[in-house]
């Protein structure tokens, strides 16, 4: 078997690899539900090297991704589903039917009116699912409703974001981020209550209420939350660094270390941060 730029290899190397008989021990024992989170950690793989601008690890990692496509598409045609070539199918079909104005005949001719035109055509297929739904006895349906659109298997800080667009479009939303201020010192009352009472459901459930305010103000003020996040979880891995390269260099190790000299440390690597501007 040799690599190929060619997509049937890839579906003939994973169709190799699920072969009850001579295929790959791990492989064949693997369920839609085993790979799930291997995809989305391929996905956060793919976001990971857009972010650090490797063009050499992006084309790796889209590689990965896709393997968990044909994996998935692997699974579902040995159950009798569908195979890879429909998930292509009704890809480019959803893609030619969303861009009339490319594919078709159409009158959008500006980001507006495709922007309008591909809202019109969301609505028209979510319609037509809900009614595929029925048809099948699904009558549980996640996607219904003015929310439907914005998916649960979203990271929750993502999905928070975009539950807050689709209310602001038709008009649950603060004017500007003050009152969403004050919103979050309410929120911050309520969980002080509930960690002074020490009961542990409330507790969580005021930290989500925190949380999904300090969601709100970072859609207000234009900062993607989940990127602002990452942002602080890469300071942080850079500053623990530093408390950790220097205890080392002083001949100690972290689990030696009192709390305040790592914090004499985290503020040592603050005051460098500062320096190089």
């Amino acid at each position: 078997m040799e690599p190929s730029k060619d997509i049937s290899r890839l579906i003939e190397i994973m169709a190799a690899l699920r072969d009850p008989e001579t295929g790959c021990p791990w492989d064949i024992v693997q369920t839609f539900e085993t790979i799930k989170p291997y995809t989305i950690e391929e996905a956060y793989e793919v976001a990971d090297a857009i972010e650090r601008k490797d063009l050499h690890d992006l084309c790796d990692e889209l590689g990965d991704l896709l393997l968990q496509v044909v994996f998935h598409a692997r699974m579902a045609e040995e159950a009798g589903a569908f195979s890879f070539g429909d998930v292509v199918q009704a890809v480019t079909a959803k893609m030619i039917r969303r861009h009339p104005h490319v594919f078709a005949v159409s009158g959008a001719s500006t980001p507006e009116a495709v922007k309008a035109q591909w809202d019109d055509i969301k609505r028209q297929e979510k319609q037509e699912r809900a009614e595929r739904r029925a048809r099948h006895g699904h009558t549980e349906d996640f996607k219904a409703g003015h929310l439907g659109s914005v998916q649960r298997s979203f990271p929750a800080l993502t999905e928070a974001l975009k539950l807050q667009e689709r209310a602001a479009k038709v008009g649950f939303d603060w004017s500007e981020p003050g009152p969403i201020l004050d919103k979050i010192e309410e929120e911050i009352g309520e969980l002080r209550e509930a960690l002074k009472a020490k009961d542990r459901e409330k507790v969580a459930d005021e930290l989500g209420d925190l949380i999904f305010a300090v969601v709100n103000i970072g859609r207000h003020v234009d900062a993607d939350p989940e990127q602002a996040l990452r942002g602080t979880n890469t300071k942080f891995r850079r500053r623990f660094s530093h408390i950790e390269t220097s205890l080392e260099q002083q001949g100690q190790d972290l689990g030696g270390a009192s709390l305040d000299q790592m914090e004499a440390l985290w503020q040592a690597a603050k005051a460098i941060e500062r320096q190089i501007g």
